[in-house]
């Protein structure tokens, strides 16, 4: 099967979610640590969700998950969020 009719009809510019990060930090446990998440276009028309997690000034680890649809992956990063925000995790602008 051939690509070539479908070039310029993915309408893949809209189904990026920019990164959300989010960090939690506790000086007296020595804690200080950040996850990263994001939805991407796959190339089957599904959707990627990328995470990145670790120690504030480390590369962290990676794990991409793929999804049917974006709605799939956006319902995961919402009940991401949602257990790291109940851990103590915060975007960094309401970390303080």
């Amino acid at each position: 099967m051939s690509l070539d009719g479908r070039i310029g009809t993915c309408d893949s510019a809209g189904m990026t979610s920019g990164p959300l990060p989010l960090t939690r930090r506790d000086p007296a446990r020595n804690m200080a640590r950040f996850y990263v998440l994001s939805v991407e276009p796959d190339l089957f028309e599904g959707a990627a969700l990328t995470r990145n997690w670790g120690r504030i000034g480390t590369k962290g680890r990676f794990r991409i998950d793929l999804f049917g649809s974006r709605l799939e992956a956006e319902r995961r990063l919402v009940a991401l969020v949602r257990s790291k925000v109940k851990r103590g995790y915060r975007r960094p602008a309401e970390a303080g």
